[in-house]
C-alpha cells in the first residue's frame, strides 16, 4: 500500500509537468469536442501514476475528454469499515482530471458486486439499511461534490432472467431502494447528473424493455433520475444491427434522459485471420459510435479502457491500443467516424 500511494503522488508530480493539456487536433478527443461528444475511457490508477508506463498517461490525456475510475470509486475501494473511508486514489484522478480539462465520471455507488464484507453478509431492518445507504452516498458523492460531472447511482439492478436483482439492498428495502438512492444521491451532490447503468441492453429486447419500463416509473414518480449508461460489452462477432441500437437508444433519450455507452469494449472473438478479426472488431466500434451519434441525447460514448495492457479481459484484446500502446484499426475506425484521417 506504502508504494501505490506514493506512486500516486509521483505521479501527480509527473502528470502536471509533462502532459499537454491541448490535445492534438488528429485525437479521439479533438474530434469529438468540435461534435460536442464526450469520450472517455475508464482508467486504472496504477497504470497512470506508474513512471514505467509513461504513454498511458500521455495518450489518457490526449484521446479522451471524460474519465472513470475502473475501480477506485466502488465501495469496498473506497471503505471496508462503516464510516471509514480512504479516497487516495480517487482523488489522485480528480486531481488528472482537473488538470487535463476532462470530466469525470463517479462510478458507482449502489452496485451488489465489490461491498465490504459488513454489507455483503450482514442482516438489516429496512430502515437500518436505509441508513446505511444514505450515509456510504452521502459520505463518497458528498466527498467528491461539484467534482463528478455524472454519477453512476444504481448499477445493473435488473436481473438477467427478469425482475429486480437478488441483492442486499433489494432483500431489506424491497424495489424502492433505487428511488431512495437516487434521492439520497441527489441531495448530496444536486450539480452532478445521475445515472442508472446496465449491461445487456444496447439493442432492443427483453431486458432492454425492463429497463425502459424500470426507469419510465421512476420518472413518472418524480425521482430524479437524469440519465441511462449503457454498457455494451461486446464482441467482434456481434453485429449491433446499427438501426436497432439507435432505436433502443432513442426510446430512453425520449423520456427525456441522457444517453451513454459507458463500458465499450470488444472482445476480439470469431474465426477468420487475426486482421479480418481486428478489422471485424474495427466495425463494432464504429458502428457504437455511429448508433450514439445518430440519437440527440447521446452525448458520451466511454471505453472501458483503451489498452489491452490493462483490461479486466486482457486476453481477449478488447481496446484500440495494444499492449505496446500501438494504434489499432479499431482506434482508426473511431478516427473516420468521428471525421478524422488515421
Amino acid at each position: 500500500m506504502r508504494s501505490r500511494v506514493s506512486a500516486y503522488w509521483l505521479g501527480v508530480g509527473l502528470a502536471a509537468l509533462t502532459l499537454a493539456q491541448t490535445p492534438s487536433p488528429q485525437s479521439l478527443r479533438a474530434l469529438a469536442e468540435r461534435q460536442g461528444l464526450l469520450v472517455g475511457a475508464a482508467v486504472d490508477l496504477a497504470a497512470l501514476y506508474d513512471p514505467l508506463e509513461p504513454d498511458y498517461a500521455r495518450l489518457l490525456a490526449r484521446e479522451f475528454n471524460l474519465v472513470v475510475a475502473e475501480n477506485a470509486m466502488k465501495w469496498a475501494s473506497l471503505s471496508n469499515e462503516r464510516g471509514q473511508y480512504s479516497f487516495t486514489g480517487a482523488d489522485a484522478l480528480v486531481r488528472f482530471a482537473r488538470q487535463h480539462g476532462q470530466r469525470l465520471r463517479g462510478h458507482t455507488l449502489i452496485w451488489h458486486e465489490q461491498l465490504p464484507a459488513w454489507v455483503r453478509g450482514g442482516t438489516f431492518s429496512r430502515e437500518a439499511m436505509l441508513a446505511v445507504m444514505q450515509e456510504h452516498i452521502q459520505a463518497v458523492a458528498g466527498h467528491f461534490r461539484g467534482q463528478v460531472a455524472y454519477w453512476d447511482v444504481v448499477n445493473e439492478a435488473v436481473s438477467d432472467r427478469g425482475g429486480l436483482r437478488e441483492t442486499p439492498f433489494l432483500r431489506a428495502v424491497g424495489p424502492d431502494y433505487l428511488e431512495h438512492a437516487f434521492r439520497f444521491a441527489r441531495a448530496a451532490d444536486p450539480q452532478a447528473k445521475l445515472f442508472y447503468n446496465d449491461y445487456g441492453a444496447d439493442g432492443m429486447g427483453a431486458k432492454s424493455d425492463e429497463i425502459y419500463a424500470l426507469l419510465k416509473a421512476l420518472k413518472a414518480k418524480g425521482v430524479p433520475i437524469d440519465g441511462v449508461g449503457f454498457q455494451a460489452h461486446l464482441d467482434s462477432t456481434f453485429s449491433p444491427q446499427q438501426a436497432r441500437m439507435r432505436e433502443n437508444l432513442q426510446r430512453f433519450a425520449d423520456l427525456g434522459l441522457e444517453v451513454h455507452i459507458t463500458e465499450l469494449d470488444v472482445q476480439l472473438k470469431g474465426a477468420g485471420s487475426r486482421e479480418e478479426r481486428l478489422e471485424a472488431q474495427a466495425r463494432v466500434y464504429a458502428e457504437v459510435l455511429a448508433a450514439c451519434r445518430a440519437v440527440r441525447g447521446c452525448t458520451a460514448v466511454t471505453l472501458w479502457g483503451f489498452t489491452d495492457a490493462h483490461s479486466w479481459r486482457a486476453a481477449a484484446e478488447p481496446l484500440i491500443f495494444d499492449p505496446l500502446y500501438r494504434p489499432k484499426p479499431a482506434y482508426e475506425a473511431l478516427l473516420r467516424a468521428l471525421g478524422g484521417t488515421p
